[in-house]
């Protein structure tokens, strides 16, 4: 069964704060990690509110974002959508690390300098 992940951004990285994201990109995975579909979304203002309403009127079985507050937190979870947070990087390391079903809370995908 394929899986839709909101992925709250600022430009080509996840956002440092979920409530502060105007950017989304919603994927939808298949079972074996392949992306099937891929549609960028513009809010018109921050708001943690419509992040989850955005998430929750998509269908999304999962959000992948960076600082949560822990009201938003427990509200997706209530709703039964898995939050990988604390994540930071560019989305297309993001996008790899979720189609390798490596991706994990904490995960920091920035290279290192060095």
């Amino acid at each position: 069964m394929d899986k839709k992940i909101l992925i709250a951004l600022r430009g080509d990285e996840v956002a440092p704060r979920f409530d502060l994201a105007t950017e989304a990109l919603m994927v939808t995975l298949t079972d074996q990690g392949e992306i099937v579909d891929r549609k960028s979304l513009l809010l018109a203002h921050a708001s943690g509110d419509d992040l989850c309403d955005l998430a929750l009127g998509r269908d999304a079985s999962g959000v992948v974002c960076g600082a949560i507050e822990e009201e938003y937190y427990h509200y997706l979870r209530w709703k039964r959508v898995d939050v990988l947070d604390s994540v930071a990087g560019p989305v297309e390391d993001v996008l790899r690390a979720l189609a390798g079903g490596t991706l994990r809370a904490g995960d920091v995908l920035f290279p290192r300098e060095g």
